[in-house]
């Protein structure tokens, strides 16, 4: 069984693109492969089939391997909570919160779990594609790692180096780094790689070859800047300000906002933007708002009564489109309510009261997958009306068509429950929970139907949902109505795309020689 560890000189210079992109270019040679990263810190998460929680990175992995997310790809995930604690999830489960101190005493008490793990996939795969996390050269972290060079030895995996050339600095990053790295270490780095190149690569070339006799590491290529439709990790996705088409969405940015990647199917319409707001002055006159996930729901709903956005919505509400998802969702009910202390010692904080809704933290944490249908009568009746009929399809088939993409689906992750009041109406019905048939209400609505919230994670890859919300807003602005895109279909189309850019511009011979593989 081969394996190759992509670490980076930094955060956010790549690494887990490129994971992704080697993980499709070995499927598409016909290798079994599998993406694993032991550790990551995210708040962007993902629940399994089975219920279990993962990083978003290792997701898209999956996907890139043609295969369904599982935690064993990311046994490990950091949800930061504040600045100096985080939550521990292991193999999917909440482990308990600690502090950056307590975690990193910790870690020697995951290394044989790790070992263990990774055995059985060095069993049932024949490549496994590890990225590390940050860079190796921290080297205050390095008597305990379990993610970068650590993990590279407990497995005795080689690695390829990845700098990003866009942030500038990039070749005494890869050199500043290598110098940083113990003997051992040092030869365990058998490539290096430079992302996000942007100009003439010519000009480029005098320095790699300068690299290469400094570090005597051979250069693996140089990945050009790109643009595709595909999920970023926390660090490395660019919160887009302006607005640069005819459908203008407004993102509520949350100093802990979590699961943004909720909005990449709305991105994916062609004429919608997605831009993201953090003050009263940004807001301008957007045609929705969306107030995301949060992991800290109380503080961020404190920051917007503090900044003024709280004022900017709920004047908004009046005649606008409000969702709130998960955290944005609490935030819109009469009140949230924390008896554990769950996330602040705020044991009663009053919400915005657009939503007629308290809700209650609990200990235990939510994390299911979720099919759902429709449960409002009249938002039935305004999404028939937007949903766009099939072109050349008989007017029988056509009712087949919108009645099969009438469920909508996606994971919770909270620990919140919600109680409803007189003036709001559940939003959604769940009839599957985890592969379970069964029967519950979430999210809500107002009577006029322009405020709704929901718990469900990813209700815009629904295309049944996503069609109705941009057709209305469409609609009111005079704009012809569209057929949306699946957004599974997109994403695999993208992934192909990456892994035609990523072959062109590495040196794939030697990667597989590397890994003691032929092509």
């Amino acid at each position: 069984m081969a394996k190759l560890m992509i670490q980076g000189t930094a955060s956010s210079v790549g690494k887990s693109i490129l994971v992704t992109a080697l993980c499709r270019i070995f499927k598409q040679d016909g290798y079994r492969v599998v993406p694993y990263k032991s550790q990551n810190m995210s708040l962007n998460s993902y629940i399994t089939l089975d219920g279990k929680e993962m990083g978003r990175a290792q997701v898209l992995q999956a996907y890139a391997c043609g295969m369904e997310p599982e935690v064993y790809m990311n046994p490990i995930l950091l949800k930061p909570t504040s600045d100096k604690k985080s939550q521990v999830i292991v193999n999917g489960k909440v482990y308990g919160n600690y502090t950056a101190m307590e975690y990193h005493n910790m870690k020697p008490v995951f290394r044989d779990m790790l070992r263990k793990q990774f055995e059985k996939l060095e069993q049932e795969f024949d490549i496994v594609v590890m990225e590390g996390a940050g860079s190796p050269a921290e080297i205050n972290l390095r008597d305990r790692d379990i993610v970068n060079m650590g993990m590279a030895e407990l497995v005795d995996a080689s690695v390829i180096l990845v700098g990003d050339i866009d942030k500038g600095g990039v070749f005494a990053s890869i050199a500043g780094t290598m110098l940083l790295l113990k003997e051992e270490e040092k030869k365990r780095v058998k490539g290096t790689i430079i992302n996000k190149f942007r100009g003439d690569i010519d000009i480029l070339k005098p320095g790699l070859d300068m690299l290469q006799s400094i570090i005597k590491i051979p250069s693996m290529g140089v990945v050009p800047h790109f643009n595709l439709q595909l999920e970023d990790e926390d660090g490395a996705v660019e919160f887009e300000k302006k607005t640069h088409e005819s459908i203008d969405i407004a993102v509520i940015k949350l100093p802990h906002i979590s699961n943004f990647t909720d909005l990449d199917a709305l991105k994916a319409e062609e004429d919608v933007s997605v831009r993201f707001i953090t003050s009263a002055e940004e807001f301008g006159n957007p045609d929705m708002i969306i107030i995301p996930g949060s992991k800290n729901t109380i503080e961020d709903l404190l920051k917007l009564r503090e900044n003024g956005l709280e004022l900017k919505i709920k004047k908004y509400s009046e005649t606008g489109i409000v969702i709130g998802i998960c955290g944005g969702y609490q935030m819109l009910g009469n009140s949230v309510k924390d008896p554990y202390g769950v996330e602040t010692d705020n044991l009663h904080t009053e919400g915005m009261k657009l939503l007629d809704m308290d809700t209650v933290f609990e200990e235990e944490k939510v994390t299911t997958r979720v099919k759902a249908i429709i449960s409002s009568e009249n938002l039935l009746h305004d999404i028939n009306k937007y949903i766009v009929n099939y072109e050349n399809v008989k007017a029988k088939e056509v009712e087949k068509i919108i009645s099969r993409d009438k469920f909508v689906y996606g994971y919770e992750i909270h620990m919140g429950i919600c109680k409803y009041g007189e003036n709001s109406k559940p939003l959604f019905n769940i009839v599957d929970k985890n592969g379970l048939k069964v029967n519950y209400s979430d999210g809500a609505i107002n009577k006029r139907g322009n405020i709704m919230g929901t718990y469900i994670h990813g209700i815009f890859d629904s295309i049944y949902f996503r069609e109705y919300i941009v057709n209305l807003l469409r609609s009111k602005k005079g704009i012809a109505l569209k057929k949306s895109k699946e957004y599974e279909k997109l994403r695999e189309r993208e992934l192909d795309r990456l892994a035609d850019i990523v072959r062109r511009a590495l040196d794939m011979d030697s990667i597989y020689k590397i890994m003691g593989l032929k092509r």
